[in-house]
């Protein structure tokens, strides 16, 4: 008989890193695989990111749409509710054996609750973590608890859900997903990227991603201002591709931050809605730092070498490699920041010094993965 398994994805992030864990799902003999797709990925303001997911040639079983219009935190409440409802039908439907989740986003918390009720067990991808700048670290450890199978980016990580009582047999440190991926996604060339974006960026640019923290609501106008008045004296020497943020409470206010920006200096900056793998990878080889507050300017952007600055609290508590340097979010701290990071001098004292790039990288993360499901759903 098989066995019926459930992945639930909400944004062009989390689907990145999840995708060929799905695809190696979908070709196991015994596995019958399934995916519902909400949020940002039904958005068309986020790019309408379904198609992704549609031309990796997954079916996507169930679409649950959420009013992303209104990210005040009233607004968001009623999408996390719409969600809770959508899952009542979604797994009714599809009475899954198990659920695959990742992060931290409050429509895996729908979807975790959700299973919950329907004893449904949870595979949680990347619990034990530490953000304290974001609401998300409450959603994080709620997830844990709600979930029967374990998977961590770190050994630390591993401990600390074992500490929050969950059985040891059941947690897995296997490395991040988003690591493993990077040589298995192949790369476009600059000229390639720079023609599917549309813009010339140039060897060396900027890559940033700024997200509002949740923790620190109203203060998403300043700390946006301040990184871009960090970057304009920049901008004649090098220029910066900006990807926007997600659906979080104040998003849309900082998005079009952005977008003004780089309306206002249209030849020398670009803003997306979303690359994709392919295309961020590729902007990740080609650029010469990383900028903002994105867990993937921690977790992915070391494996390529990148120097990368990390504004403000939202990643704050969250395992950082040599590669990192942590700023504050005034104009000042920012700019200070961006002079070290796009100084060849630290790049290569940090390759001297003989460290680890990166303290998510582990080997065989996607086998890993993929035996421990294999083996749990045998087990039911």
């Amino acid at each position: 008989m098989k066995r019926k398994i459930c992945f639930v994805t909400g944004t062009r992030a989390d689907y990145g890193i999840q995708s060929r864990l799905m695809q190696r799902l979908a070709v196991t003999p015994g596995i019958d695989l399934s995916v519902i797709a909400t949020n940002m990925h039904l958005s068309a303001a986020h790019g309408l990111t379904y198609r992704e997911i549609e031309a990796d040639g997954i079916y996507i079983a169930e679409r649950i749409p959420m009013d992303l219009s209104d990210d005040s935190p009233a607004g968001t409440v009623r999408a996390l509710g719409e969600c809770q409802i959508g899952m009542a039908g979604a797994l009714e439907r599809l009475r899954p054996d198990m659920m695959v989740v990742l992060g931290d986003r409050y429509e895996m918390l729908a979807a975790a609750a959700a299973a919950l009720i329907f004893r449904i067990p949870v595979a949680h991808l990347y619990g034990g973590e530490t953000t304290e700048g974001a609401y998300d670290d409450a959603i994080r450890h709620a997830i844990t608890q709600m979930s029967a199978l374990h998977f961590t980016s770190t050994e630390q990580y591993r401990q600390r859900i074992i500490e929050m009582g969950m059985p040891e047999d059941r947690v897995h440190w296997v490395g991040a997903l988003g690591v493993d991926n990077i040589a298995a996604t192949p790369r476009l060339s600059l000229g390639e990227l720079e023609e599917s974006i549309g813009k010339s960026l140039g060897e060396g640019f900027i890559l940033a991603t700024f997200h509002p923290v949740t923790t620190e609501q109203g203060q998403e106008r300043e700390q946006t201002k301040a990184l871009l008045d960090a970057l304009t004296p920049l901008l004649d020497k090098r220029r910066v591709l900006f990807t926007l943020p997600n659906s979080d409470t104040g998003g849309s206010i900082v998005a079009k931050m952005i977008t003004d920006w780089t309306d206002r200096h249209a030849e020398r900056a670009v803003a997306v809605s979303s690359l994709g793998r392919k295309r961020y990878f590729s902007a990740l080889a080609h650029c010469g730092a990383v900028v903002g507050n994105s867990s993937s300017a921690l977790i992915e952007a070391p494996s390529f070498g990148k120097p990368t600055l990390n504004i403000g609290n939202r990643q704050k508590g969250r395992a950082a490699g040599p590669t990192v340097v942590h700023s504050a979010t005034d104009t000042a701290a920012i700019a200070a920041g961006l002079e070290t990071v796009l100084s060849p001098a630290f790049m290569a004292g940090v390759k001297a010094s003989g460290q680890p790039l990166n303290p998510y990288a582990k080997e065989g993360t996607l086998d890993s993965i993929a035996s421990h499901i294999i083996t749990y759903l045998k087990e039911l």
